[in-house]
């Protein structure tokens, strides 16, 4: 996506300079959000996770999505050009590898609690949620590397 053909003419045609601050921003808050919903599991508060959790993915979705669109119009990454190349770009493929895996993660994770399949939703949570954090965390290390 990010170096693949565009329409003649994309390139440019929208001012998306301000999403990689709104994308590391959805990335703290969702942050917060999934510390917040381990918190409120460990204290047996079932629905109030269940509503942090869900707002946790909107906000991952919006990234993906303001994400998409900041690359859809801007052509190229931005380059590292800091003194830390070799953990730069330790955490930006470990970064990108795990956002990869972590969509089927959530989405089955989701669908297991949303279906109260408790069991396995615990089972396939333990896995999810540090992945999840991971992602969400390095996301916004690697806007602070970057900008």
């Amino acid at each position: 996506m990010i170096l693949g053909p565009r329409p003649a003419g994309f390139k440019g045609s929208l001012d998306v300079s301000g999403l990689p601050f709104i994308n590391a921003a959805l990335n703290g808050i969702t942050t917060f959000l999934l510390v917040m919903g381990y918190i409120l599991i460990r204290q047996k508060k079932r629905q109030l996770h269940k509503n942090v959790m869900l707002t946790a993915f909107g906000t991952s979705s919006a990234f993906l999505i303001s994400y998409v669109i900041y690359h859809w119009f801007k052509s190229g990454p931005k380059l590292y050009t800091g003194d830390w190349t070799t953990l730069y770009y330790f955490i930006l493929i470990s970064h990108i590898f795990l956002a990869a895996i972590i969509v089927p993660l959530a989405l089955i994770t989701l669908y297991r609690g949303w279906n109260d399949q408790i069991g396995k939703h615990r089972k396939i949570a333990k896995i999810t949620l540090p992945v999840w954090l991971y992602v969400s965390v390095t996301g916004v290390m690697i806007y602070a590397m970057l900008y």
